[in-house]
């Protein structure tokens, strides 16, 4: 569903007045690469890298010349990723990053998978921006994965009352913006059910996408966190 968005999304956001302006993609949609949660947390030995890897290099023989990686905590592979594929890859912390930044923003709260949580590589791009992170207690974060994994993967209606308490915790902690971390839970900002003062990285990705491309990002979407 993640990725079916954000094709959405680079479609909805750009600036186009007929099919010849928009962004030419080839969407690579492989479910079975291995959990990257599990990897970094150590419950699995299987590297996504392994399936990620060739993705990349199917993508590269196509003709492509950026590629889009619609997951958050794959990005704690990013630099073999990168290293290994030999093309550009958009760094969807670091835009998300520099979009805070750029906007203003110095205090955010981060929903996001236990691996991107645990391993820190999220907040450490936050941080370098100077930008303090606040991150869910371990009963929210609990409750952050059950939404993601037991709801949203799992094709279920999602838990917002949960969603809620989890938002209300970190802007108690204060967070100015909430970071929808998981381009799962970008799903629940696309319903209308998060309201103002989040950020959906997903979105910020999607952006970067059609700049890169050549295109424009119509005026609706200059300003993602209203």
């Amino acid at each position: 569903m993640a990725t079916a968005y954000y094709l959405e999304l680079v479609v909805k956001m750009t600036e186009a007045k007929s099919d010849r302006e928009h962004v030419p993609m080839i969407i690579f949609n492989r479910p079975d690469v291995p959990d990257r949660t599990d990897y970094i947390v150590g419950r699995s030995k299987d590297s996504p890298l392994d399936a990620i890897v060739p993705i990349g290099k199917t993508l590269v023989s196509l003709g492509v010349e950026i590629i889009s990686i619609p997951c958050i905590t794959a990005h704690y592979f990013y630099d073999d990723i990168l290293s290994r594929i030999g093309i550009p890859v958009i760094n969807m912390l670091k835009e998300t990053a520099n979009y805070l930044k750029a906007n203003q923003i110095d205090r955010v709260g981060i929903m996001a998978t236990d691996g991107t949580i645990q391993a820190g590589f999220f907040t450490e791009e936050l941080e370098k921006q100077g930008i303090r992170v606040y991150i869910p207690g371990e009963k929210s974060q609990k409750k952050v994965m059950s939404i993601i994994y037991d709801d949203i993967k799992a094709n279920k209606p999602y838990d917002i009352d949960g969603f809620k308490l989890v938002e209300q915790e970190l802007r108690e902690a204060g967070a100015q913006v909430i970071i929808l971390g998981c381009t799962e839970l970008s799903l629940i900002k696309k319903d209308g059910q998060t309201g103002p003062g989040f950020l959906d990285a997903m979105e910020v990705l999607a952006i970067k996408s059609i700049e890169l491309s050549g295109a424009s990002v119509k005026a609706e979407y200059k300003n993602l966190l209203v």
